[in-house]
């Protein structure tokens, strides 16, 4: 199977940038690093251990810290703190399962590799690095252990998968789209500018493409709870919403799918229902 791969690195406000994507048949998927005051934020995927190599040698790193345990994020991470001798942190929730071989769908093995277990420690609510002090932010919905990490001295904020994109319309099935919307409003109670997405890249004006997130999240959910008491069902909703059919909903074997958008909206509006 021929996946393409390439790898870029650019500078922004201090902050090294490195950029790997992986594309095999017109899907192309792509994940950052960050590095910045001796801290290495997120470590790629394993299938781009190759390209991402050079990149963290070239830095001057003194601790990686980690927005969630998927593989794109904590690919790199055995190679860090085994040859590199790295201090990793990250949630706590997910360290048993990192130091195990993990177990995810073959698709995902193919765009991002076989991670290999590593240790890691549990993160405070706070850590500092050479020049700053950083708050570590819950901010739970597209992974259990998702993270946020803010420099209080530069206003920079890295939300990890957060943001991805503006208008989201498909999902993996563990995500909820009521707890992202939560974890958005938390962010946006901090004092930041710059934010940096691990996927997305670097936004100039960060707070207001989060507050976009956000109000499209509260439309759209807005909607979905309608067409629900209106007696659609969660696939006509989905029909309805997202008539367009996306290549990873097929290649995923339904693990990304717009329906798991509608279900976790859903299924929140019948929990808090009197």
């Amino acid at each position: 199977m021929l996946f393409k791969k390439d790898f870029k690195q650019q500078t922004i406000n201090a902050v090294q940038m490195g950029n790997g994507t992986v594309a095999f048949k017109g899907i192309k998927l792509n994940v950052h690093c960050f590095v910045v005051d001796g801290v290495l934020i997120d470590t790629g995927a394993k299938s781009l251990e190759k390209e991402f190599k050079p990149f963290f040698k070239q830095q001057d790193i003194d601790q990686v810290v980690i927005t969630h345990y998927h593989e794109d994020h904590t690919g790199c991470a055995a190679f860090l703190h085994e040859e590199q001798q790295l201090p990793v942190y990250m949630n706590g929730i997910m360290l048993d399962y990192c130091k195990e071989k993990p177990d995810f769908p073959m698709y995902r093995k193919l765009f991002w590799g076989k991670r290999s277990p590593f240790h890691a420690e549990v993160i405070g609510e706070t850590f500092s690095s050479r020049n700053a002090a950083w708050d570590v932010i819950k901010t739970p919905g597209h992974a259990i252990d998702h993270l946020a990490f803010l420099n209080r001295e530069t206003g920079q904020l890295f939300t990890g998968d957060l943001y991805c994109k503006e208008r989201t319309k498909v999902v993996l099935r563990e995500e909820s789209i009521p707890t992202i919307i939560n974890s958005l409003k938390k962010v946006l109670t901090y004092n930041f500018e710059d934010v940096f997405c691990s996927h997305a890249g670097y936004f100039e004006d960060g707070r207001a493409a989060l507050q976009r997130k956000l109000d499209y999240l509260l439309d759209l959910q807005g909607k979905i709870i309608k067409f629900y008491e209106d007696g659609l069902s969660p696939r006509q909703i989905s029909s309805t919403l997202f008539p367009k059919k996306y290549p990873i909903t097929f290649f995923s074997l339904g693990e990304w799918d717009s329906l798991h958008i509608i279900s976790s909206v859903i299924q929140e509006h019948i929990r808090n229902s009197p």
